[in-house]
């Protein structure tokens, strides 16, 4: 199967870890992307329970794998709160990590990790966000 609901809470996370480990494996993606990937999933994940449902066990998470010719990619859909990721402004790198804000720098993150990252916003389907990882 590539596509699984998980209940929105932390709880949930490990078991979407697995879930895209046990894909990307099959995707053919490295040692060293499929752990980038994860750790972009995980941050999204994240981000989806805290901003997005605001909570823990206030949704779920549908997850959703593709392995492309060249790329793999990882669907994540949930019916929480919209937002503009073009709002959300980078952390500033040089910033001392006490003073740096901890607002954005998990979208910054993913960025960094993931070759492709794309939002869609639906009134009816909620939020899908892309993310493609090309396969070395």
């Amino acid at each position: 199967m590539t596509k699984k609901t998980f209940s929105g809470d932390y709880q949930s996370l490990i078991l979407i870890s697995k879930f895209i480990e046990s894909k990307g494996e099959k995707a053919g993606l490295n040692e060293d992307d499929l752990y980038a990937v994860k750790l972009a999933v995980d941050e999204a994940c994240t981000n989806i329970i805290e901003h997005a449902y605001g909570g823990e066990l206030n949704g779920d998470i549908v997850c959703e794998c593709k392995t492309h010719d060249d790329y793999f990619e990882i669907i994540l859909n949930d019916k929480g709160e919209k937002f503009d990721p073009e709002s959300v402004e980078p952390p500033n790198i040089g910033t001392a990590l006490k003073n740096l804000k901890t607002r954005g720098a998990g979208l910054y993150l993913i960025k960094k990790l993931i070759d492709e990252v794309n939002f869609e916003f639906n009134d009816e389907t909620g939020t899908t966000l892309r993310l493609k990882k090309k396969i070395a």
